[in-house]
């Protein structure tokens, strides 16, 4: 039926509002599962673009954000699996602090034009799969940010920029003011042995926030995760000049478990978490030893990059582009089908967001949850979760557990609006961990 045509039956003003309302979001959430609508945050639009990169020039496990007026640089990089040379183009958009479009132009936030063209690419070299590699690195003197804050980067093809292929979240800050911070466990005594508490201060120093209550806004992440960030925190007390973060609730996160990992840096053996390398027909398949549910388990401290993924093939000169494609296994045994939501394979190599590709299917027959990821050579972090029916935020402690033990970094990053300002200032960012700063 029509929207006209329901209004139309409405018997009231009231109702004719509540439709309308009801019938827009409708059409909102319709929109957001189209392939084209722009989401900002971290996304990939495209099954052939594969392996999105973003992280600082010179370090590959770095987060993307840097400090204004510094000489540093973000790399972008992704492989295209259609290979030949397409023409893409990026963008960035200034967002707030919730990731929504400031209200600025481009002019107010950017210095040289408001888009480039990704001219470096290289084919791939001696690799089953065939794919180009993209590369990008900026700010750049044809383009760069002249504003802190927050910005969403936009790929997409020279020929349709209207349907992004890439979205990516970064930062540029500014260290006006001073963050001291401590992780330590909960301080409630029933969530001591699994959760983490972070505590902290703002030294104001020569900047000067007028209305912190009411201005500021301070966000805290938990490794790259966004489904999990705590928001819109308010200081416990302000004195002289220091805003005291030093809370007993708000600012706590599950302490969730190390991640596991699997390393197909080289096709040749089966590393440790490997059971089977196959290559039936004309792709590899990696099986990975079934895992097992760790809720329960005693806490064992295990060396991971913290979700992270690092590209590399052992066996060539230029990961790049020498690196394969595989088709990776998973299998999470499980007696029967959770009733209550679905689990995902969650980290790095899933962008940090629950794909479709991700979501485990329950095999009757296995008795276990199995589902496979294309991925590139390289070493992988990856953990289970459980993401229950109608929420958005993955549950790690249900398949993985929770310990207060566990080591996580953590990222503080303090927003200012001053007034008569049209737009988030960064104006502090702090990255701690959970086992070096206690």
């Amino acid at each position: 039926m029509r929207i006209a045509t329901i209004i139309r039956h409405c018997k009231s003003p009231a109702m004719v509002v509540a439709t309308m309302f009801i019938c827009f979001q409708v059409q909102v959430q319709a929109q957001y599962y189209e392939p084209g609508y722009l989401r900002y945050q971290d996304h990939v639009y495209a099954d052939h673009i594969q392996t999105v990169l973003l992280h600082r020039e010179g370090w590959e496990l770095s987060n993307p954000w840097l400090e204004m007026g510094s000489q540093d640089q973000l790399r972008l990089s992704f492989d295209d699996l259609r290979a030949g040379v397409i023409n893409y183009k990026y963008r960035y958009i200034h967002c707030n602090a919730n990731w929504q479009p400031s209200d600025l132009l481009p002019a107010d936030y950017l210095e040289g034009f408001y888009e480039d063209d990704i001219i470096t690419y290289l084919p791939s070299y001696n690799t089953i799969q065939d794919y180009t590699h993209y590369t990008v690195v900026f700010p750049s003197e044809r383009m760069a940010p002249k504003l802190s804050g927050n910005y969403l980067l936009i790929v997409y093809e020279a020929t349709d920029p209207d349907h992004p292929v890439i979205t990516l979240r970064f930062m540029i800050f500014e260290s006006l003011v001073n963050i001291q911070g401590r992780v330590h466990a909960a301080t409630d005594i029933n969530e001591r042995d699994y959760r983490q508490e972070i505590d902290f201060r703002i030294e104001q120093g020569g900047y000067i926030i007028e209305q912190p209550y009411r201005d500021m806004q301070v966000i805290l992440l938990q490794n790259e995760r966004w489904d999990n960030a705590i928001t819109n925190l308010k200081p416990l007390m302000v004195r002289d000049r220091i805003l005291d973060f030093n809370l007993d609730f708000g600012n706590v996160f599950d302490g969730g478990n190390e991640f596991r990992h699997f390393d197909i840096k080289s096709l040749r053996f089966n590393s440790d978490r490997i059971a089977q390398i196959t290559d039936p027909s004309g792709v590899f398949e990696v099986i990975l030893h079934p895992d097992i549910r760790r809720p329960f388990q005693v806490y064992t401290r295990l060396q991971d990059i913290n979700g992270r993924r690092f590209i590399r093939n052992d066996n060539g000169s230029d990961s790049r582009v020498e690196a394969e494609y595989v088709r990776v296994h998973f299998t999470l045994p499980y007696e029967a089908p959770i009733a209550h939501g679905d689990i995902f394979v969650f980290g790095a190599l899933t962008q940090w967001q629950f794909l479709p590709s991700a979501k485990m299917q329950y095999d009757f027959t296995r008795r276990a949850y199995r589902t496979s990821l294309y991925l590139k050579q390289g070493y992988y972090n990856y953990m289970y979760m459980l993401v229950e029916e109608g929420k958005t935020m993955g549950d790690q402690g249900f398949i993985e557990g929770n310990h207060e033990e566990t080591e996580n970094d953590y990222v503080i990053m303090v927003y200012n609006r001053e007034t008569g300002s049209r737009y988030d200032r960064l104006i502090g960012l702090k990255q701690l961990n959970s086992l070096k700063d206690r």
